[in-house]
């Protein structure tokens, strides 16, 4: 006879519970342009900054994370540029406006095309249950080289996108305990990616003649009788902007008579001259656009202009010094 027994069934259950590894962390960036405004080669322009942004989020079911990021940001020569970042460069069609952009206020050093720990940011936030994020800001600042007295007047820009302003970075992940910082933002961590933010430098070089420029002054120096023409020869040395239409305008001076110019002694008496823009002495230089006025196109550079003197027979005033004063005007 078999002894009852009783059986009993285990049920043996696996309740699978969520796990870090179903989080997902990702980086984004974006970056300000670098806008110079308008200016002109002789003022300069004002040193400028621009601001990248970024922000990484993870997300999924994170089991209270802690996050370690370390990020670098390049810029590359930009489309418009060369291979070279020793500057970098806008273009105006073939023409270009040469600047640079940098890691610090004092322009002094470069900011790289390769990713380097020179330019590295880290950063480190907590991922609760349903994920969590961090963000922080960097700041680009550009200059206009100097010494650019050539560059011809137009709208110049470059366009950075790509490689050309990318972000790489790598990361950490801690559950229990916070992990280390990666080694840099290429190598170390458990997770890598890249990103990039576009931006635009721009700037507007202004047609402009320099505010300062170089005029001698007319002599006729020490003279007896008046009886026959005396010469003499003057310098105005105006700069204006490369391409740049200019004309110079002479007006009548402080004591003419009608359009006849004349240097006073202070006592009521006169001597008649003439200024004139040719050597032959036949074209007299006086202040109406586009009629008497000597007409130049700028290089840049400053551009040396005769002026032409006489003062022509005349009845000898008394003994003295004589002299007036003429106003030179520059259109642009």
């Amino acid at each position: 006879m078999t002894a009852p027994y009783i059986t009993a069934a285990l049920l043996t259950m696996l309740i699978a519970m969520p796990t870090a590894a179903q989080a997902a962390t990702s980086c984004s960036a974006t970056m300000t342009n670098v806008a110079f405004g308008a200016s002109d080669p002789f003022t300069g322009w004002s040193g400028v900054s621009a601001t990248i942004n970024y922000q990484c989020n993870t997300s999924g079911i994170t089991a209270l994370q802690t996050i370690k990021l370390m990020l670098c940001f390049s810029i590359g020569s930009g489309t418009q540029g060369t291979s070279s970042i020793l500057p970098r460069r806008m273009t105006s069609g073939s023409n270009e406006l040469q600047f640079n952009l940098y890691q610090n206020a004092a322009h002094s050093v470069v900011w790289p095309d390769t990713p380097a720990t020179v330019n590295q940011v880290s950063l480190q936030y907590t991922a609760p249950l349903l994920g969590g994020s961090g963000s922080g800001s960097i700041t680009v600042y550009g200059n206009v080289n100097s010494s650019q007295n050539t560059v011809i007047p137009g709208s110049y820009s470059n366009n950075f996108s790509g490689v050309d302003a990318q972000m790489q970075y790598r990361g950490s992940v801690g559950t229990l305990f916070p992990p280390s910082f990666p080694a840099s933002c290429t190598s170390g961590g458990s997770f890598s990616g890249t990103g990039s933010f576009p931006f635009v430098a721009s700037a507007i070089v202004e047609a402009s003649c320099h505010p300062v420029f170089s005029v001698q002054n007319v002599s006729f120096g020490t003279q007896g009788v008046l009886s026959a023409n005396i010469d003499t020869t003057a310098i105005i040395a105006p700069q204006c902007t490369n391409t740049t239409p200019y004309q110079i305008g002479l007006d009548n001076g402080q004591n003419a008579n009608g359009n006849t110019r004349r240097m006073h002694n202070g006592a009521g008496k006169y001597v008649s001259y003439e200024l004139y823009r040719n050597a032959a002495r036949s074209q007299r230089w006086g202040d109406t656009l586009n009629s008497d006025t000597l007409a130049g196109i700028g290089t840049g550079s400053a551009q040396a202009q005769s002026i032409y003197a006489r003062t022509a027979p005349q009845t000898t005033p008394p003994q003295g010094s004589y002299s007036d004063t003429v106003t030179v005007t520059i259109y642009y």
